[in-house]
């Protein structure tokens, strides 16, 4: 019997996550999706001073409004208890250890290694301390804090997307585990999750690779197996340039106000950096049946916010009446005239918002544009229009009349028609404007 696949999400709720932390939960998603497993939002909010309510609030809108549905939700900050015994089980097994020194002890320490020409990594003094020495360092108002001991050999997996990894243990520091003040970090935290909520699968960015190593290593001394894991490039801008500095600007929720849609951002980034064409999916199971973590590369992947609007159109585009009903009626569109305002409009927008531009020429009319050459032409024209109300045989019957009165054909005869209704070069076919237009401009 196969083992189920539990998948999770792990943000800390410090801010609002953005295209970088998409990508992170995207593929967690779309693997337990893919695999009818559980998928798992744990909110990392140990550091009580930065985690705040508005950014979980933020961070679950913005996952429901992408369809991004949690099985389950975990908070780190009620699993105190779970990590206080677990860190006395690495004591007891000696995997464990109290350190006192300062940041600026540790600085120098690192200084004086790289100007021998070593790497700065941590050199263990605090493992040969006595507890009289432990003693004196609290006697002097010196707070400890917790490493884990690393054993130095080489640690080894297979990367579901970077390929086979081998770290050697003894170039990386024993990550410090618990804070003077208590605070468990991060890699702690997250390996007792991982071991204890059976997550069997995890995808992050390439900036972790260092954590897994060790990470690796704790949950093997928790008695834990560690899942398959997979690292995925990092963003970076169209051109190439470091992304990390924009990321805030890039958050879910722009991007939304900008009228990105959900299904556009997810295709995107569903196959930005793979083997695999971006290609508009009409679904999330479409794109969960078509996901495979090993057809993405470890190259930087390069990101264009651009791209999201050309797929954003396509979506918009092939929406039928009954999705944008709502946003049609808000506008005051009137119930007859809806179906044949969303076939002329939807053509001719990028984003939902677009549709605002349209009702109001529609409803208000346009401010005509007429050049001066074509002032007489148009003001003849406009004396042949029939009176409403309009079909869509109008146009072609007005400018026939027009043709014959004026002698005008092709563009010459329909481009300043069409600029002094709709105040527009370009635009839907004319034959389905005129039955839509409330009002014509007075010359």
């Amino acid at each position: 019997m196969s083992t189920p696949v539990i998948t999770r999400f792990a943000p800390s709720p410090t801010g609002y996550i953005h295209v970088g932390n998409l990508r992170t939960a995207l593929m967690n998603y779309l693997i337990a999706r893919k695999a009818g497993g559980t998928f798992i939002l744990r909110l990392d909010d140990t550091d009580q001073e930065r985690s705040k309510q508005e950014y979980i609030d933020g961070l679950k809108q913005d996952l429901d409004w992408l369809g991004l549905h949690w099985d389950r939700i975990e908070r780190q900050s009620a699993r105190y208890d779970r990590y206080h015994e677990a860190a006395e089980k690495l004591r007891g097994n000696g995997r464990f250890y109290e350190c006192f020194e300062t940041p600026t002890e540790l600085d120098l320490k690192r200084k004086k290694q790289l100007n021998m020409g070593r790497p700065p990594v941590y050199d263990r003094a605090s493992l040969s301390l006595t507890e009289e020495e432990k003693a004196a360092a609290r006697a002097e108002g010196k707070a400890g804090y917790w490493r884990f001991l690393l054993n130095q050999n080489r640690i080894e997996w297979h990367d579901g997307i970077i390929g086979d990894i081998s770290i050697d243990a003894a170039s990386v520091s024993d990550p410090v585990l618990i804070r003077a003040d208590g605070q468990v970090l991060y890699t702690f935290a997250s390996s007792v999750d991982d071991v204890e909520m059976g997550v069997t699968h995890i995808v992050r960015g390439a900036d972790h690779v260092t954590n897994t190593a060790t990470q690796i290593q704790i949950m093997e001394a928790l008695g834990g197996t560690p899942p398959s894991f997979a690292h995925h490039s990092l963003l970076s801008g169209p051109k190439g340039e470091e992304l990390s500095k924009r990321l805030g600007a890039l958050s879910l929720r722009d991007l939304r106000a900008q009228g990105v849609e959900p299904m556009a951002l997810l295709s995107l980034m569903a196959r930005l950096g793979s083997s695999k064409p971006v290609e508009l999916a009409s679904s999330i199971d479409e794109l969960a049946e078509g996901f495979d973590i090993e057809s993405f590369g470890a190259a930087p992947t390069k990101f264009d916010p651009e791209d999201l609007f050309p797929l954003t159109r396509a979506h918009v585009q092939a929406l039928p009446l009954a999705k944008v009903q709502p946003q049609i009626d808000a506008l005051g569109v009137p119930a007859a005239e809806a179906e044949a305002f969303w076939a002329v409009a939807k053509q001719n927008i990028t984003v939902l918002a677009d549709l605002a531009g349209w009702w109001k020429l529609f409803s208000e009319g346009a401010e005509p544009v007429i050049d001066e050459a074509d002032r007489d032409f148009v003001r003849e024209a406009f004396a042949l229009l029939p009176a409403q109300p309009w079909t869509k045989e109008t146009w072609g019957q007005w400018t026939a009349a027009v043709k014959a009165a004026t002698g005008r054909k092709g563009k010459d005869l329909f481009m300043p028609l069409r600029k002094a209704l709709t105040g527009q070069a370009h635009g839907p076919d004319m034959s389905d404007v005129l039955p839509l237009l409330k009002r014509v401009p007075q010359l």
